[in-house]
Formats: structure tokens, sequence, C-alpha cells
């Protein structure tokens, strides 16, 4: 039981519009993190020093989130210098995994007080900086995938169209995303999973992402983002659907999980929240690319001996509307469970920081409905996705 991993808290920064004049475009990205590493740290009235390591999620690690942005978070919160740092790279999902290692690593004694979380400012480090335009594949690869690979959007194309999605699908879809995350807005259910940032010439407390008045027919009006003629004989015929109003928001945004062990938590006066049930990380067709949650999900679910409708809260990340809509044909569940609060669409998604964002919408809807189970899944590039299941205490 001293080794069981209990989640005590899970913060996040306001999601703002990841480009130039967005919310959070002039705060750096090791401030925007240590800023709610603090928010994280003085609201469970933590002694940082007792931290055992810094798991932290970032897709582009480069420019100003290199060294790495973590670690370099941590000294600018002015922390303790002994507390080390790791960072994960498993594309979107990496904050999600590393949830993961930081509740393993509880698991096998190594740790006792770890904080997760992850970092990505799309405004300052564009998506595919790591990248600065080389070909990631090599040769042995291009020879196994001769036909060569396509996009994510594309991939969400192919993927609507494998399940029979239509534009009016993903359009009504992306405006419920919206209208969920406005009510949990006005309700004041965000509230509490949300750390004010500090900026220059004020504070932003709120997600500047959120558009309450976005509608299907209003969407319907946007030009399709991915119609290209290269698909070629291999691809079925498509109708080019998805847009940049049903498809994730480029986002600035930073989040933070305390992750700590059951005997941790009662030495230090912490309250659990959630505890893990099961873990698990599977990858699909690297070509389709987003189609992983599918698997994942019911892997997961096998490891915990539980069945989908035993899910109370469900969050499938809305990286484009085709992935929570070919996920939900897939299992029998009620709609209403699937993002309850909003989602990518509407909330944002700054890649390595979306994993703990959606755990801690989770927990908080939990708590707020009463439910006992979430499962959260996460579609990641080159055909993975990571899948956690979690028990409200």
């Amino acid at each position: 039981m001293g080794h069981q991993p209990v989640i005590v808290d899970i913060v996040r920064s306001p999601m703002a519009r990841g480009k130039p004049g967005g919310a959070l475009s002039e705060v750096h990205p090791a401030d925007l993190l240590a800023q709610v590493f603090i928010g994280l740290i003085e609201r469970n009235r933590l002694d940082p020093g007792v931290v055992d390591d810094l798991i932290i999620g970032c897709v582009s690690q480069a420019g100003e989130q290199a060294v790495p942005v973590g670690r370099t978070a941590w000294l600018a919160a002015g922390y303790p210098q002994h507390v080390p740092c790791t960072m994960v790279e498993r594309r979107c999902g990496s904050s999600q995994q590393a949830i993961h290692f930081a509740a393993q690593g509880i698991m096998a004694g190594t740790y006792d007080v770890v904080i997760a979380g992850g970092i990505e400012s799309m405004s300052r480090v564009p998506m595919g900086s790591a990248r600065m335009g080389k070909d990631p594949h090599g040769a042995a690869f291009e020879r196994r995938y001769p036909d060569g690979m396509v996009g994510q959007g594309v991939a969400a194309e192919l993927i609507a169209a494998r399940w029979g999605i239509d534009r009016m699908s993903m359009d009504t879809y992306a405006a419920s995303s919206h209208a969920r995350a406005a009510r949990a807005q006005r309700s004041g259910g965000l509230a509490n999973e949300i750390v004010s940032i500090q900026m220059a010439d004020g504070v932003i407390s709120s997600d500047e992402t959120i558009r309450p008045d976005t509608t299907a027919e209003k969407l319907a009006t946007l030009h399709a983002s991915f119609e290209t003629e290269t698909l070629g004989a291999r691809f079925p015929a498509i109708t080019w659907s998805v847009t940049a109003g049903n498809s994730s928001q480029i986002t600035d945004g930073a989040s933070a999980a305390l992750i700590v062990s059951q005997a941790t938590a009662t030495r230090l006066g912490l309250r659990p929240r959630a505890r893990f049930v099961a873990f698990d990380v599977v990858a699909d067709d690297p070509l389709l690319m987003l189609t992983a949650p599918i698997p994942a999900t019911r892997r997961v679910l096998q490891k915990a001996g539980l069945k989908a409708p035993d899910i109370d809260h469900f969050e499938v990340n809305e990286a484009f509307a085709s992935v929570p809509l070919a996920w939900l044909k897939e299992f029998d569940v009620d709609p209403g469970c699937l993002n309850p609060r909003g989602g990518a669409i509407a909330l944002g998604h700054p890649l390595g920081a979306s994993g703990a964002r959606l755990m801690g919408s989770m927990l908080n809807g939990l708590e707020e409905t009463g439910g006992r189970y979430g499962l959260q899944t996460m579609c990641e590039a080159g055909g993975q996705a990571n899948a956690t299941i979690i028990e409200r205490l």
C-alpha cells in the first residue's frame, strides 16, 4: 500500500493562442512553466525540497525549450537546486507519459514525490522546430513504407473516410466542444485547475481559446485545410472535411501534476484525489497515425478488468474531430461522457502539456459529478497512444 501512487493535484496555465499576439506569446516557456510549478507547490503547501524528480513532457525541445526547459523552469521558480529533471517526448502524449513514468517510479519504490507535467509554447517554438526541415525518416524506413507518409491532417481525413464521418458531424462535434468548455468556464468549473500567469503588462487567468458563439453553421463556411492532389490511388476517395474549426487549436500552455505515494501523502498531510488503476501505451498503423486510442482503450480496460460502460468520464484528445468520433463508433458509451468539459478543439492543444491538462480536466470532472472511474487516451504522431484509467478517491 505504501507504494500505491496517488494524484494529489493537477494544475495548468490558461490556454492561449499559440501565435504572435496570443496572450502568452510574450512569456518565455521556462517562465510559464515556473509559474505553474509555483502554483502547484503553494496551493498544496509542499516543501519543494521533498520532490524526488521532475518529469516534464515537451515535443519541440529546441531553442527556448531546450536545456532542458523543465530544469530551467524549476530553478527560475527559485526552488532547490538538488531536485533533478528529465524530459519526455512522446509527441502529443508527452505529459501523459510523464505521469505514467512518475506513477510507475513510485510503484517501483524509487520515488515518493514527483511532479509530472508538460510545456509547449507554440508561439515561440513553432511545431517542427526540432527537425529544422530535415528528413525524419531515413532510407530504411522509406524502404518499408515506399509510398511515403502523410501529415496528421490528411490522416484525420483518412480516418473520417474509413469510419464514415461526414463534415456536418465533425462541425457539430466541434461546436459542442466549445459549448461544453464555455459552460464549464461560466460555472467556474475550470477555475480550480488554472494557475494565473503574471506577465509584464498584467495577469491572464482564463482561457482565451474558447469561443462560446461557435455554431456548426459558422464552422461549415470554413475551407478544408488539407486538400491535396498528391494522395494517389492507394487512398480512398476523400471528401475533404477537416478544417481549422474542427481541429485542435495551436496553443501555448503548461501543466503540472503532483504524484505521491499513499504513505507519503499520509505523512505529509496531503489529500489523495485519485489513484491509478491501469496504464497502457500501444502503437498502430503509422499511416493513419491517429487510430491507436482505439486499441489502447481496449487494452487498458482489459488490464483494469473493466468494461467501457463502467467508466464515468472519458477524455479522448480532440486532435481532430474525426479522432474522438471514430473512437465513439467503436465503443458503446454515452456521448455525454466523452470530453464533457470540452476538449482541444475549444481549449487548445499545447502538445507537450496536453496530457496532464486532460488528466486534470478528468479529475475535476469526476469530482463534480461524483463519478468513480475516468479513462484518458491520446493519439500521438507515428501511430501511438497512451491510455490511463484513474479512480476518484
